[in-house]
C-alpha cells in the first residue's frame, strides 16, 4: 500500500513478489498464522483481493485511471473473483460426490463401484491453485504500467481469465454420475454383506485425536495375531492414513448413527486402547463383551480411570495393574481384572549384562506435559536438561538418543521450547564430537558404510513408498478403500523392507553419535534395543522397559522424595531416582559400565514379573486365553437371552384345554424353558407370568 500511495512500481513490485512467496511458505509449512488470519478476517481470498485493490490504486497514482489498461485490470479482477465462486462450488461438490459414509482397509467392496478418483492436481489445495492463477495479471499489468506497454497488460489479464475458466472447466465432468461414488445406502448394503460373510469375531475399537495413532498402532500386530477373525473399527477419517500397515480389515465409521446400524452381531469381544467419549457408540452393543486394554500400563492417574467401570473386563500387563486399581478404589470389580501380559513387548531384546557398543548408549525418553501442569508429568520441563548436559558431559563418554513424546510441546510453550533446546544442544554436542580427534579415526573408518547406508536407506524409503499404495498415484480415500486388499505377498516385502530399513538406519551413522528421534521411525522398541540404559518418567515407557532387564533411572519431578516416590509408583522401585538436578545419574552409568557394581539387578528382574506378568506362557498365549474365555461368556449370555425370549414368546395354554388336560404338555415346555432360562430356579417352580409377545 505504501508503495501504491508513492507511487513506486518497482518497489511495489517487489513487495508483491515478497506477499506472494510470504503466502506460499507459511502454507507449504502449515504455518499456525494461516489459521489466525483467517480467524481475523484476513484469509486467504481476501489477501489476494486486497493484492489486486492495491494495484487499482497503484494504477491510479500513476495517472492511469482514465486509461484503457486500468479498466482492463479492473475488469479482469472482477471475472477472475466472479470465477472463483463455481470453482469453489465445484471443488466442494466434487469431494462431496467422492466422499463414501466409510474408509476401508483390506475389504472387498467389490459390491460397488467405486470410480477413479479426479487428478491429485485438480483438488489438492484447489483454492490456492485458483487465486494463484492471477499472476499472469498481476505481471503483466505491473510490466504494462512501468514500460507503456499496454498490450502485455491486456494479454497477461487474457491468461487468467481463460486459466480460470480452463480450471473450472476441467472440474465440470467429475460431476457427472458416473464419476460419483454410490449412495451412503448402497456402500453400507455392501458393508453389510461383507460382514455377513467375514464374521468377524475379535475387535479393537479406536478413536482419538489427530495425535493419538499411535495408541492404536502399538496393538495392529497383537491383532494380526489374535485367533478369530480380527477387525479394527476407527471413527476418525484423518487417523486411518496414520495408521501403519497391517493385514487386518479396517472400518472408518466417522457417523455413530451407521456405526450403531452396522450387523455386528459375530462378534464376541471388542477391545479399546483408549476412553474416549465415542466408546458409547460401541459400547451400547449387548451381543460383545467389551474390555478395555489401554494403550500402556504405568502408575499414571490415567491407568486407574474410573470410566473403566463400563467395560465388562480390565486387562492389564501383571499383577502390578491389579493392585493399582484396588489401591485406586474406583469401583473395578477385582474379578473383572484379567492379566495378559504385553504382547507387544516380544521386539525389546533381553540385556546381556554388557554394552552394545565401546561406549554405552543412554536413551532419554521423557513422557509429555499432561493436561494440567502438575510438575510431576514430566521431567522435561525443571529436569530435561540437566539430564541431558550430565549424560553429555559425562566422565566416560556416553551416547545420547533423545526421543521425546509425540505430544511433547502441544499444551505447553514451555515444554515446546525445551524440548527446542534440548534438540540444540544434542545437535551441538554431535558436531563437537565430529571434531574430537578421539572420534576421528572411527569416523574415518565407519565413513563408507554410513554412506552405503544412507543410499540403502534412500533405496528402501522408495520402495516402501511404491508398496505403501496399492492404487494409482493421487487417488482419494474412496478410491483406497477400493484397492487397498491385503496382499500377503506385498505385506511380506514390507516387513521385509521395515527390518532392513531399521538396521541401515542404525548403521547410516556411527555408534559414538548423539541422535534426536523424533517421528513415527524407528519405533520406541527399536531405540530400546540400541539403548544400554533409559532416563524416563511416570509412565508406560518405563515399564515397557523393564522388559529389557536392563538399567533404569526416573525423575522424581514432582520432588516427593525417594521413598514416597518409590510408594506411590511400583515402576520404580528398581530404578535410579533422579532429582531435577539430576546429581545422582552417575549411578546409573556406573551400573551401566559394570554388572557387578549394579545393585538393583535383582529387583528389575521381580519387578519384570509384579508389572508383566510371567515369561511363560508368553504374553500372546495369554492374551488368546483371554479373549477365548471372554468369547465363551459373551455366547453364554447371548444363549441365556435367546433362551428367555424363547420363553416369554410361548404361548399361553388353552384354558379350556387346561380343564381337559389337554394344556398340561404345554405346561411344561414353558416350564422346562424357563427353568433352562433361570437355572437357579427351584425345579417345578415358576419364576414369574409368561407374557405372549
Amino acid at each position: 500500500m505504501i508503495a501504491a500511495l508513492l507511487p513506486d512500481i518497482w518497489f511495489f513490485a517487489a513487495a508483491t513478489a515478497v506477499t506472494y512467496v510470504a503466502d506460499w511458505y507459511l502454507h507449504q509449512r502449515g504455518s499456525y498464522l494461516i489459521n489466525r488470519l483467517g480467524k481475523v478476517r484476513a484469509g486467504l481470498s481476501i489477501r489476494f483481493l486486497l493484492r489486486q485493490l492495491m494495484i487499482i490504486l497503484l494504477l491510479a497514482r500513476l495517472d492511469l485511471a482514465e486509461e484503457p489498461l486500468f479498466y482492463a485490470a479492473v475488469a479482469c479482477f472482477l471475472v477472475f473473483y466472479g470465477l472463483q465462486a463455481p470453482h469453489g462450488a465445484l471443488t466442494t461438490l466434487i469431494r462431496l460426490r467422492r466422499t463414501m459414509p466409510i474408509v476401508t482397509r483390506n475389504v472387498d467392496l467389490h459390491a460397488v463401484r467405486i470410480p477413479d478418483a479426479p487428478p491429485r492436481s485438480l483438488l489438492h489445495r484447489s483454492a490456492e491453485k485458483m487465486l494463484h492463477l492471477d499472476i499472469p495479471a498481476v505481471a503483466g499489468i505491473l510490466i504494462a504500467a512501468g514500460t507503456g506497454e499496454d498490450l502485455l497488460g491486456y494479454i497477461g489479464a487474457g491468461v487468467t481469465v481463460l486459466l480460470a475458466v480452463v480450471y473450472n472447466a476441467l472440474l465440470v465432468p467429475y460431476l457427472r454420475r458416473a464419476r460419483r461414488v454410490p449412495s451412503a445406502p448402497a456402500v453400507l448394503k455392501a458393508l453389510d454383506t461383507w460382514l455377513r460373510e467375514y464374521q468377524p469375531t475379535v475387535v479393537l475399537y479406536f478413536s482419538g485425536s489427530n495425535e493419538s495413532a499411535y495408541q492404536g498402532n502399538m496393538w495392529l500386530d497383537t491383532m494380526a495375531a489374535v485367533e478369530g477373525r480380527p477387525l479394527i473399527v476407527m471413527r476418525e477419517r484423518n487417523l486411518v492414513a496414520q495408521l501403519a500397515d497391517t493385514a487386518v480389515p479396517v472400518l472408518c465409521i466417522p457417523a455413530g448413527t451407521h456405526l450403531m446400524n452396522l450387523d455386528l452381531s459375530s462378534v464376541r469381544v471388542c477391545l479399546y486402547p483408549a476412553n474416549v467419549g465415542k466408546n458409547i457408540h460401541m459400547l451400547r452393543v449387548p451381543t460383545m463383551k467389551h474390555v478395555f486394554i489401554g494403550h500402556g500400563d504405568s502408575d499414571k492417574l490415567a491407568s486407574v480411570n474410573p470410566y473403566s467401570k463400563v467395560y465388562d473386563e480390565v486387562w492389564t500387563a501383571g499383577r502390578a495393574g491389579r493392585d493399582r486399581y484396588a489401591l485406586a478404589d474406583v469401583g473395578i470389580r477385582d474379578e473383572d481384572i484379567v492379566e495378559v501380559g504385553r504382547p507387544q513387548l516380544a521386539p525389546i531384546e533381553s540385556w546381556t549384562g554388557t554394552t552394545r557398543n565401546p561406549i554405552p548408549t543412554v536413551l532419554y525418553a521423557p513422557t509429555w506435559e499432561g493436561w494440567d501442569d502438575n510438575p510431576g508429568n514430566t521431567s522435561l520441563l525443571l529436569a530435561g536438561e540437566n539430564i541431558v548436559r550430565r549424560l553429555l558431559e559425562a566422565d566416560k563418554p556416553v551416547r545420547v538418543i533423545y526421543k521425546p513424546h509425540p505430544f511433547t510441546g502441544i499444551r505447553s510453550a514451555k515444554a515446546k521450547a525445551v524440548h527446542g533446546r534440548i534438540k540444540a544442544r544434542i545437535a551441538k554436542a554431535t558436531q563437537e564430537r565430529a571434531a574430537d580427534p578421539r572420534w576421528a579415526k572411527e569416523a574415518s573408518s565407519a565413513a563408507a558404510g554410513q554412506g552405503a547406508a544412507r543410499t540403502e536407506l534412500a533405496r528402501i524409503e522408495s520402495r516402501l513408498a511404491e508398496l505403501a499404495q496399492p492404487g494409482r498415484s493421487g487417488g482419494d480415500e474412496s478410491e483406497e478403500s477400493r484397492v487397498a486388499l491385503a496382499d500377503p505377498a506385498r505385506q511380506a516385502a514390507i516387513a521385509t523392507l521395515r527390518a532392513e530399513w531399521n538396521d541401515a538406519y542404525w548403521r547410516s551413522f556411527g555408534w559414538w553419535e548423539h541422535r534426536t528421534v523424533s517421528g513415527a521411525q524407528p519405533k520406541l522398541y527399536d531405540c530400546f534395543n540400541q539403548s544400554d540404559a533409559m532416563v524416563s518418567d511416570i509412565s508406560s515407557v518405563v515399564s515397557d522397559f523393564i522388559a529389557s532387564g536392563k538399567p533404569y533411572a526416573v525423575t522424581d519431578s514432582g520432588e516427593l522424595g525417594v521413598e514416597e516416590f518409590k510408594r506411590q509408583n511400583t515402576a520404580v522401585r528398581a530404578a535410579v531416582i533422579l532429582s531435577n538436578g539430576a546429581e545422582e545419574i552417575g549411578g546409573l552409568l556406573d551400573a551401566v559400565a559394570d554388572a557387578s557394581a549394579d545393585p538393583l539387578a535383582e529387583a528389575r528382574h521381580e519387578l519384570k514379573s509384579y508389572l508383566l506378568g510371567p515369561d511363560e506362557p508368553t504374553s500372546m498365549e495369554q492374551f488368546n486365553a483371554a479373549v477365548r474365555a471372554l468369547a465363551a461368556k459373551a455366547e453364554a449370555r447371548n444363549a441365556g437371552v435367546a433362551q428367555r425370549i424363547g420363553a416369554q414368546a410361548a404361548p399361553l395354554p388353552d384354558p379350556e384345554a387346561e380343564s381337559s388336560g389337554a394344556g398340561d404338555g404345554v405346561a411344561e415346555a414353558v416350564a422346562q424353558a424357563e427353568a433352562a432360562a433361570d437355572p437357579d430356579a427351584d425345579a417345578g417352580v415358576g419364576t414369574g407370568p409368561t407374557v405372549a409377545c
